[in-house]
């Protein structure tokens, strides 16, 4: 999985490529995530365009983060995930727990004053 983080405000926008599965994959997500909110952010977007599947690993951390991140005040939202990440989400029942938005730029803009800064 290869992971890019784009920061626009105080928001973390976590690009990523390839299947989110169990073992490298999960554990660069969880590496990636806990450094942003280690830094004491909590306003993330996982743009999963690029991302064909994830297992059950993949959205478990998916779920973890989004209840740590809520907690702190934040959320975790999703950009385009697939088809296959949107069924899995949904046959789960966690497809809810997320807000999932149709491109970046508006899932940044959805965390209003947070996302006012300049692109860093």
């Amino acid at each position: 999985m290869d992971i890019d983080v784009r920061k626009f405000g105080k928001v973390h926008v976590v690009r990523m490529r390839g299947q989110l599965k169990l073992g490298e994959a999960v554990d660069d997500l969880r590496s990636t995530v806990d450094g942003i909110m280690n830094e004491g952010h909590s306003w993330v977007v996982a743009n999963m365009t690029e991302v064909p599947m994830a297992d059950s690993s993949g959205i478990g951390a998916l779920v973890r983060y989004q209840t740590a991140l809520k907690t702190r005040g934040g959320a975790l939202k999703l950009v385009s995930p697939s088809k296959l990440v949107t069924q899995t989400l949904k046959i789960l029942g966690l497809l809810s727990v997320f807000e999932v938005l149709a491109d970046e730029q508006e899932a940044v803009n959805s965390f209003g004053d947070a996302s006012a800064a300049t692109t860093q």
